[in-house]
Formats: C-alpha cells, structure tokens, sequence
C-alpha cells in the first residue's frame, strides 16, 4: 500500500535517482533477485522517479527505496505458497508489483479502491515488462464475486483482525495469507484471536531475511486451522 500522501510540491529531478540510495549498485542485489533483477530494478527506478509526484512514497524515503520498499516486499515471497496472489490495497505496488516481477509465472492480482493508484499500477506493469499482474479496482468486500485467492498479501493496509474480515471471503478454501506487518505483530494476532477462529485461521510471526545488515522483515502467516 502507499507510505505518503501526494506532497505540495515537486521533488528536484537530481533527488529523484536510485542513486542516492546506498544499495543502489550493490552486487548483493543482482545475486538476491537472480532473472527477475531487471524487472525489480526497472520498477525501483520508476518508483524513485514518480513515487513522490504522485503521492506513493514520502519524500524522506527516495535515498532507502531498496531497503524499505523493495527488499521489504520480495520478504513476503517464500510464504506465497501456491496459486493465484491476490494483493490486497496494493497501492504502489507494494509488494504486489515486486512480487509479480519476481514470480513471472505466477498470477497476480492487485486490488486497490483508488482510481490514480489503479492507473499507476497498470503503467508500473507495463513499463517494466511485467505481464502476469492483473489489476481490479475496488475494496476487497467489492470484488469478492469476482476474485478468488490462493494466497492474499497486505503491506500497511490495516490490522489484521480487519484485513481478515475483509479479505477472507476472497480465500479458496485452502487459501491462505501472508501479511507484511511491524513489530507489533503478536499483539494483533492476540487482538484477532476471535476473528481468527471465526474465520478458521492460525497466526504464526515470522523474522523473514533479504540481505545481510537489512533488518528482517516481520511477515505474519495465517494458514487454516487443523481439525
């Protein structure tokens, strides 16, 4: 989902670069993405270049693209399990896009309510040679006749107790989820723990690692509860 609102003035061409990221050109990158390195790179790129201008990511956060968007995104991957991805309030593309880039041969759905963001997305695509994204504009309570996931992921959408009642009418019945959440984690998996068993689900915290001296992600696993 998207970090900042649309800001009142424009950033400096000069500020709008990969370049002032100190990952940026890190051979650790290459090696970590394999063959989709070019597809996240392009989609880097452009997220440096138009984030701010159209209100997807704070200006403070042009010189760590890689670290708090990016790598912290391609976190969610090793929990996507199986089948169609749906990213729930996709926003920026985050992690919709970078997982898309990365698992070509996937399904990818991006759901976001917002009409600039929906277009961003569909551009994003595109321009970054990304042809396994499908994106759906509306909330997920909208478009549950429409899409069914194997797996839903949310990065900075909402608590998970909310996400669950929103998104699980989305699920296949083997569906499960995988949520880019903060250290605050076991707390709203406490807080959902009715929800949860409403809805026939388990949490499980996980520390998911990209590269060495990038902090871990804290990815949140809801999987069916075993009868």
């Amino acid at each position: 989902m998207s970090t900042g609102e649309r800001p009142d003035t424009e950033v400096p061409a000069e500020l709008r670069t990969l370049a002032n990221d100190p990952l940026h050109g890190d051979d650790r990158l290459r090696e970590y993405f394999g063959d989709s390195y070019p597809r996240v790179l392009a989609f880097a790129e452009l997220l440096a270049d138009q984030g701010v201008l159209r209100g997807l990511i704070g200006p403070r956060e042009l010189t760590r693209i890689w670290e708090r968007h990016i790598l912290n995104s391609a976190a969610v991957v090793p929990f996507l399990g199986e089948g169609t991805i749906v990213d729930v309030g996709s926003g920026a593309g985050l992690p919709g896009i970078v997982v898309a880039a990365m698992l070509p041969e996937r399904q990818v759905v991006l759901v976001e309510p917002m009409e600039r963001r929906t277009t961003w997305l569909f551009e994003a695509a595109e321009r970054c040679g990304i042809d396994n994204a499908i994106v759906v504009r509306g909330r997920a309570e909208e478009v549950r006749e429409s899409v069914e996931a194997d797996v839903i992921t949310a990065r900075a959408v909402a608590s998970i107790d909310k996400i669950v009642k929103w998104c699980a009418p989305l699920l296949s019945p083997t569906g499960t989820m995988a949520l880019l959440k903060g250290r605050s984690a076991p707390l709203e998996i406490e807080s959902a723990k009715y929800v949860l068993r409403r809805a026939g689900l388990v949490g499980e915290v996980h520390d998911a690692h990209t590269l060495d001296g990038v902090d871990p992600t804290t990815v949140v696993t809801l999987t069916r509860a075993a009868h």
